[in-house]
């Protein structure tokens, strides 16, 4: 086993985490411990039940449920696609403006006042 110094791992921390998933053996000394380093295997299937404890049948629901709301907003025009590139990305963002609904548009007209003619001569 190769043991590093904390300061050791932190200077080429990519090359000992790349030799640790070669199947080297890589230990970094914290004070009286010896910490390995070690690839962990992920299994995303579980994951929603490990840490929320949510059942596989509760998770299709919710991304069924999910699948129609966007596919909705799509059809409304309440739905926008990002591209890739950040700048062009903001662009579209600070252009876009959600459409109102025609009961929101009438409210938010307000009645003009009329001057009376008194007011308009001073």
């Amino acid at each position: 086993m190769t043991t590093l110094t904390i300061t050791d791992a932190k200077k080429n921390l990519g090359k000992w985490l790349n030799a640790a998933i070669k199947g080297e053996d890589i230990g970094i000394v914290a004070g009286p411990n010896v910490v390995a380093l070690r690839p962990v295997e992920v299994e995303a299937t579980d994951y929603a039940w490990r840490e929320y404890g949510v059942t596989p049948e509760q998770l299709d629901r919710f991304i069924e449920k999910e699948n129609k709301r966007i596919d909705e907003m799509k059809r409304k025009g309440d739905y926008i696609i990002l591209p890739d590139n950040l700048e062009e990305a903001l662009e579209k963002i600070t252009h876009y403006q959600p459409r109102r609904t025609k009961a929101a548009s009438r409210t938010a007209k307000k009645p003009r006042r009329l001057r009376s003619s008194r007011a308009a001569s001073r």
